[in-house]
């Protein structure tokens, strides 16, 4: 299944994807894509329903995050081999995790506000893992049992915030509108092999990332068994697991972005987003 979430900003009603590519509202059948309805039992009530006797919504309404609920929502640093390369840092022998600002999580295809003071605005295309039942101290065998599906997520950066100042990168990472999810979350049955989906990224029209998840270095169950040694992972939770390389801070010079652009990323199965650049005001 590919679920969704639709409506203004603040007021997104849970939603299906039809196989004739027409959305369907699921309003008052579930309160929204989160929480229990992301449990197995959750899901496999949502496959009992016919996306056909559901009414259609409108194609122009707003996509926003495709998941409710995420109380964290967590990162992985240099998790691709050819990425840190080009970022002139070391593969670390653990995955570097980092936090993302919930506050940062937007629609598939809201804009990107360039935060004020901010000359180095970067893009990063990534696959995101949606957790469906709680995890703690969970093995890499029993890993895949707790996560629910899969999106894009854009894990946009302000590389001089990142690493220019002192600190975590976490005040590089969460400025308003830098942490799109969605189209939808695509249940974990409709993904055969997250380690191996063709992913990209165009600025404008043209090529920066043409990557594959089969490059991470950490893979998914891996990075959810390893998290949850450190921190239960609940319903609704966020795992980015880091991009390929074609990011602006490896191109020489670097590239960064700028109002006026245009930025569409995706990955193989899982959709495509779009993304207008705009200044904060």
């Amino acid at each position: 299944m590919k679920l969704l979430r639709h409506g203004p900003i603040g007021q997104e009603r849970p939603g299906i994807l039809h196989k004739d590519g027409t959305i369907r509202d699921l309003t008052g059948l579930v309160p929204d894509i989160g929480g229990a309805v992301i449990s197995d039992t959750g899901l496999a009530m949502l496959r009992g329903i016919d996306p056909a006797s559901l009414p259609v919504v409108d194609p122009k309404t707003r996509l926003g995050p495709c998941v409710a609920g995420t109380g964290k929502f967590i990162c992985i640093g240099l998790n691709y081999a050819d990425h840190a390369a080009e970022s002139g840092m070391a593969v670390p022998p653990e995955p570097v995790i980092f936090m993302k600002a919930t506050s940062a999580i937007v629609g598939p295809n809201d804009p990107i506000v360039i935060p004020r003071g901010s000359e180095k605005t970067d893009w990063e295309v990534e696959l995101a893992v949606i957790i469906g039942k709680t995890a703690k101290y969970v093995s890499e065998a029993d890993a895949m049992n707790h996560v629910a599906g899969y999106a894009i997520t854009n894990d946009v950066s302000e590389r001089a915030f990142q690493t220019e100042r002192s600190g975590q990168w976490t005040k590089g990472k969460s400025c308003d509108s830098f942490g799109q999810i969605g189209p939808w979350l695509v249940t974990r049955d409709e993904v055969k092999d997250p380690q191996n989906l063709k992913m990209w990224l165009k600025v404008n029209g043209q090529t920066m990332q043409d990557g594959s998840t089969k490059t991470m270095v950490y893979g998914v169950k891996y990075l959810v068994s390893y998290l949850s040694q450190f921190m239960s992972l609940h319903p609704g939770d966020v795992i980015s697991t880091g991009t390929p390389p074609g990011v602006g801070l490896g191109m020489k010079p670097p590239r960064y972005l700028k109002a006026g652009e245009m930025v569409e990323l995706g990955i193989e199965g899982l959709g495509s987003q779009r993304q207008d650049v705009i200044a904060d005001r």
